[in-house]
C-alpha cells in the first residue's frame, strides 16, 4: 500500500513538473514579439529600427563616413596651398606682373576647387541615397518573405519607439503613427536576425516582391 501510494506521488509530482514546464513554454511563445503574427495574418515592422541596427547598412555607413573625412582632409590640403599661393602674392606690388600672375593662379584655382567640392558632395549624396535604397529593399524583400513563409497577408509600418512627452514633434508624429495598437505581431526582431544572419535578400522571394516598390502608372 505505501509503495502504491509512493508511486502515485511520484506521478503527481512528475505531471506537476511536466505542466509547469508546458504552461512556461506557453507562456515563452506568448511573450514573443512575433507570437501571434501567423495566426492573426498581420505584422507590424520598425523600419527605422532595422537600419539603426543592421550590421550591413551600418558598416557601408562607417566606410562612406571615413571616405567623407579622408575627402575632406585633402580638400583642406588643397585649400591651405591656395591660402598659402594667395599670402605669397602679398610680397609683390598689386601692379606688378608677379602679382597678376599669382592672383590670376590663385583664382583659376579657387574656381577648380569649388567645383572639386560640388562634385564630391554630389557623389557621396547619391552613393549615400544608394545605400538605402539597397537596403530598403533588402529589408523589404525579407519582410516578403518572411511573411509568405508564415502566411501573413498584411504588414504594416509603425515605431516602437517611446514617446517623449517633453518633445512636441515626438508627440506629434506618435500621434500621426498608423498603428496604435498591436498585440505580439511585431516581426522586427525576427526581419533583423535573418538580415544579420544572412545578410542581404532571400533566394525565395516570389518575383511581386521585386516590383513592390515601382511607381503605380
Amino acid at each position: 500500500m505505501r509503495t502504491l501510494l509512493r508511486l502515485s506521488t511520484i506521478s503527481a509530482a512528475i505531471g506537476l513538473v511536466s505542466f509547469s514546464a508546458l504552461a512556461t513554454s506557453a507562456v515563452a511563445q506568448q511573450a514573443s514579439p512575433s507570437a501571434n503574427a501567423s495566426r492573426f495574418g498581420i505584422a507590424v515592422v520598425d523600419v527605422s529600427y532595422i537600419f539603426k541596427n543592421y550590421a550591413q547598412f551600418k558598416n557601408a555607413m562607417e566606410t562612406m563616413k571615413t571616405d567623407i573625412q579622408s575627402a575632406e582632409a585633402k580638400l583642406k590640403t588643397e585649400g591651405q596651398s591656395l591660402e598659402a599661393l594667395a599670402e605669397k602674392a602679398k610680397s609683390y606690388q598689386p601692379s606688378s606682373d608677379e602679382f597678376k600672375q599669382i592672383d590670376e593662379e590663385v583664382a583659376r584655382k579657387k574656381a577648380d576647387l569649388s567645383i572639386k567640392m560640388g562634385r564630391i558632395r554630389k557623389d557621396f549624396q547619391e552613393r549615400e541615397a544608394k545605400v538605402y535604397y539597397d537596403t530598403y529593399v533588402q529589408v523589404r524583400n525579407m519582410v516578403q518573405y518572411y511573411a509568405q513563409q508564415n502566411n501573413i497577408g498584411l504588414v504594416l509600418r509603425f515605431n516602437g519607439d517611446q514617446i517623449n512627452p517633453n518633445n512636441p514633434k515626438a508627440v506629434l508624429s506618435g500621434i500621426n503613427q498608423l498603428v496604435v495598437s498591436q498585440n505580439n505581431i511585431d516581426i522586427t526582431p525576427d526581419i533583423l536576425a535573418l538580415l544579420n544572419g544572412g545578410g542581404g535578400s532571400p533566394a525565395g522571394v516570389a518575383p511581386s516582391a521585386s516590383r513592390a516598390g515601382q511607381p503605380r502608372r
